[in-house]
């Protein structure tokens, strides 16, 4: 109340001010000063002195000294603190704290929450009436209550991400101060003219005569749409005022919250600019929110949906080329139309148009007044539809006279209405879209008329297959769903001859509906279970809340109030209706904060009867410190003038000097706290240890790729084990780039695994399982990428019709608490065959056993000529029954030792070096070598 720059958090303290005169006169008066004597007891007793001597006064330097001490103590203990928060209550009736509680206040939200409780607080300790009300509450009544509870409320509440309107609260402020005449009110604000900022302050003033209005100083940042263009990923921003920030960045981030990307903006001196990504289209695709960083709000937020997506779309017409001029050609206006949200491609050179563009992997293939295509582009296309692909035909004369089943119906035959019967006596226009259509809340022109179009034949079902249609009930546009994928027809030519569609506007929102279906599952009307699941209510047809935006601009869990919204209405960001992604993962539908044509326009309260004050003031500054450190340096002065008074100065200064430096150093980090020490206390939960230390295996194995093998309690065994492995790792070091350690040994139930990237498993049937512990710790490794060689060694004992060995018992049992893939046996063109040498198969001590690791998808007709096939990731695990590790085990000496089975033993050891050499690069490197035969098609795509 005071405006002071200094405040004290426990005031009563001062009351010990009063007691300075009394210790005034306490420290006036001194004893007399010790006087030396002989130790002798004869010389003492005669040298007394019987009368009595008066104290002599302290010195008043010295007096002034010690009261500023004690009144620097005084001041300390009372918390003082240096530009305080004003507390503005003004008058003295009941106090109505109004807080505005849109995204714009969740910058400096904090600062708002303590404003509103100093408030609060120090209107209930004078006694008074107070209430609470946020402009998200609308119009609900305000009660007064008591002010603890008030800021246990306060405290509760959290920014709402969109901008409350005002003035729907504006009633129950009526209301109460009907009730409480005098009431005070104190309106915490965001100094923007939005949710109908002047009329609520015009009408505030009118109704009482003691508003103050809070403003804080945080300029308000926002961003108003995002486009993915054809130039880039385009975003437009807002800032209230030209004394905002001026400049910052943008960050990309896909669903999960990862980035993809920066932009950099710089307003100069305007209040709205552009930051443009340069992202390549499959990275901007995969965007799904654009931010500000560093600034905390969910106006800040720029949220994309499936519809911002630029898919691919090519285009292939029926045009030949002597009558390819620009406005004769289809394909200049399905350009003009698709080219603001779609990435258009149309086929160039002697290759087959069709098969040309479903090369380059386009979303949506629109082809225009086609009527014949060759059998290998049919059977392209119906896979290119079958795996999800979209098929857009228009009509015209080559389409109306050929036969074609890559259509949604049975087409009249010769069904262009060119005169007769049939023909119109004027252009039809078209009627208004059925709920069902994907065109559903498209406005239609009157002026968009057909004049010709192609028939279909009246079938069972036909309704159900049309998108659009005529005034006269006629199919315009059908479809029919094919596999993953659907075919639509346009029954009216993609130029100007048969109609004026391709003029209007209607025409390019009705092809950016049919793109955005690209890449998204239907839901079958009659299934409710998918319908749910899917996140799209079937009665409805309304799409169920995903994921939220908070007022603080981060997406999680909806609320219970946010209710589901339809993907055609024109979603503005509301209480019921939260900014966030609706419907299916698939196809999510998002509502956004801001609208694209939003302002940020300071709050005018110019000519309004209101004290303006701002509730942010200069950080505030805790002096406690401070008056501790001088009352430490008077005290160190006070004992060294008291030393220097008392005679014994000399002799006794180091002593008082070592004492009062150890006294200070001990003190003053109390005082003053290291920042590192502060972070690392403030990091530190109460109670948490300290992480243990590394062990040196674990390091080794960290700094340095080593193979591990596992101890199976058989020395013999054992040893060959690490025999084999440190030859395999000599050969690795000699013939690859790799340079691993000596391997290492290890026990799966003790020793964490997670710093090798293969494990050796030799299979001993008479040692006793493993505990579950380490089976546990196995199967974490197999998930988190690992690779584990289980070698049975039975080759020689194994039968494939007969019953199975010991050693393949004890793995089937080992295995049996492990979540192991569907397995195969190793195919010739496995990328683990072909990732270093071109092997057949993976041979050791012997040669006639199979190796099985992960399966393979069905191979498709595409990867029948592939040198190497390979799955998503590596196989987690390896089985194999020819004791690898034994054709690998040399000495020093060079020598091998476990001979093999069967001839040829230097060409078999070899090859099964080679095997190993294949099987650590398998699992170092993955699915490279696969992905070596699409380099030339990449090159060539990029050179185009």
């Amino acid at each position: 109340m005071l405006g002071l720059p200094l405040a004290f958090t426990v005031p009563a303290v001062l009351l010990c001010l009063l007691g300075l005169p009394v210790l005034y006169y306490l420290l006036r008066i001194t004893p007399p000063r010790p006087e030396q004597v002989p130790f002798p007891p004869l010389k003492l007793i005669l040298d007394l002195k019987p009368k009595d001597e008066t104290p002599v006064r302290t010195t008043w330097w010295l007096l002034l000294l010690r009261l500023a001490l004690a009144a620097l103590l005084i001041l300390a203990m009372a918390g003082p603190i240096w530009n305080p928060r004003h507390i503005l209550t003004p008058g003295r009736g009941p106090l109505l704290v109004l807080l505005d509680d849109g995204w714009p206040a969740a910058p400096d939200w904090a600062t708002r929450m303590t404003t509103a409780s100093d408030q609060i607080g120090a209107a209930g300790a004078e006694n008074r009436l107070t209430a609470l009300a946020l402009t998200s509450d609308g119009a609900r009544d305000i009660a007064p209550d008591d002010s603890a509870k008030l800021v246990e409320q306060l405290r509760a509440r959290k920014p709402q991400p969109f901008v409350p309107d005002r003035m729907a609260t504006l009633g129950a402020v009526q209301k109460f101060l009907s009730a409480h005449s005098d009431a005070n009110i104190v309106w915490i604000c965001d100094d923007l003219d939005v949710g109908g900022g002047r009329a609520f302050a015009a009408a505030l003033a009118a109704a009482s005569p003691h508003v103050t209005v809070l403003t804080g100083r945080h300029a308000d940042l926002a961003i108003a749409s995002t486009e993915n263009a054809a130039a880039g990923l385009t975003a437009h921003l807002l800032r209230r005022d030209t004394g905002g920030v001026q400049s910052g960045k943008l960050v990309a981030l896909d669903l999960k919250g990862l980035s993809l990307g920066e932009a950099p903006f710089d307003f100069g001196t305007a209040t709205e600019t552009q930051a443009h990504f340069d992202l390549p289209i499959e990275l901007r695709n995969e965007v799904s929110r654009v931010a500000i960083r560093d600034e905390h709000s969910a106006g800040a937020v720029s949220l994309l949906d499936s519809r911002s997506k630029r898919r691919r779309v090519g285009i292939v017409t029926g045009t030949s080329a002597d009558e390819a001029q620009p406005l004769l050609n289809p394909a200049y206006y399905l350009t003009k139309a698709l080219s603001p949200f779609a990435e258009v491609r149309q086929a160039h050179g002697d290759e087959d148009p069709i098969i040309s563009l479903l090369d380059e992997n386009v979303s949506v293939l629109v082809l225009a007044d086609v009527g014949v295509t060759s059998q290998a582009a049919h059977d392209r296309l119906v896979k290119f539809i079958e795996d999800g692909g979209i098929l857009l035909r228009f009509a015209g004369s080559r389409l109306a006279a050929a036969d074609d089943d890559l259509i949604p119906v049975t087409l009249r035959r010769g069904g262009r209405i060119l005169g007769g019967s049939l023909s119109w006596d004027k252009p039809k226009q078209l009627q208004t879209f059925d709920k069902d259509s994907p065109f559903f809340g498209l406005p239609v022109p009157a002026d968009v008329t057909v004049s010709r179009q192609v028939l279909a034949e009246p079938e069972p079902g036909l309704v159900g297959k049309t998108w659009a249609a005529l005034s006269d009930g006629t199919p315009l546009v059908t479809e029919v769903s094919r596999g993953k994928g659907v075919i639509a027809l346009v029954h009216v030519t993609a130029d100007t001859g048969w109609s004026n569609l391709p003029l209007s506007g209607l025409f390019v929102d009705m092809l950016r509906r049919i793109v955005d279906l690209a890449g998204t599952t239907a839901v079958a009307p009659d299934d409710p279970a998918k319908a749910t699941a899917a996140g799209v209510q079937k009665d409805t047809g309304a799409l169920a809340p995903h994921l939220i935006l908070d007022g603080f601009g981060v997406l999680g869990a909806p609320p219970v109030t946010a209710q589901s919204i339809h993907a055609n209405d024109t979603n503005v960001a509301s209480l019921d209706h939260p900014p966030g992604f609706y419907g299916p993962t698939a196809a999510l539908i998002a509502v956004n904060p801001l609208q694209p044509n939003d302002t940020l326009k300071p709050l005018d309260l110019s000519n309004l009867s209101l004290t303006r004050n701002s509730f942010e003031e200069d950080h505030p500054i805790d002096a406690k410190p401070w008056l501790l450190l001088v009352a430490a340096l008077l005290a160190l002065a006070d004992a060294l003038a008291s030393f220097w008074l008392s005679g014994a100065f000399r002799g006794r200064l180091r002593t008082a000097a070592s004492a009062l430096a150890l006294i200070a150093i001990l003190a003053l980090p109390q005082a003053f706290p290291h920042p590192a020490q502060a972070q690392t206390q403030a990091q530190t939960a109460p109670g948490q240890q300290n992480l243990p230390a590394v062990p040196p295996r674990d390091m080794d194995a960290a700094l340095q790729t080593r193979l591990a093998y596992v101890v199976t309690g058989d020395p013999q065994v054992d040893e060959i084990s690490r025999q084999g492995l440190t030859t395999l790792s000599w050969v690795l070091q000699q013939r690859t780039s790799i340079t691993p350690g000596d391997p290492m040994s290890v026990d799966p139930a003790h020793d964490d695994l997670a710093f090798y990237p293969i494990i050796y498993w030799p299979i001993v049937a008479g040692r006793p399982q493993p505990s579950q512990e380490a089976i546990t710790h196995i199967a974490d490794y197999m998930k988190r990428g690992g690779t584990v060689i289980f070698d049975t060694r039975d080759a020689l004992t194994a039968r494939r019709d007969g019953p199975p060995t010991p050693e393949a018992l004890w793995l089937r049992q080992l295995l049996s608490g492990v979540d192991v893939p569907e397995l195969e046996p190793v195919p010739k063109n496995h990328v683990a065959t072909r990732t270093f040498y071109l092997i057949d198969s993976f041979v050791g001590r012997y040669s006639n056993g199979e190796t099985w690791l992960e399966a393979l998808p069905p191979e498709t007709p595409d990867e029948a000529n592939r040198p190497a096939r390979a799955g998503d990731s590596v196989s987690p695990i390896l089985i194999t029954q020819n004791d690898l590790a034994s054709a690998w085990a040399i000495d020093r000496m060079g020598q091998p030792l476990v001979p093999l089975t069967p001839g040829a033993p230097a060409m078999q050891r070899e090859m099964a070096l080679r095997g190993g050499v294949n099987l650590v690069m398998y699992a170092l490197t993955g699915n490279y070598k696969a992905d070596q035969v699409h380099a030339k098609a990449l090159i060539e795509r990029l050179a185009r």
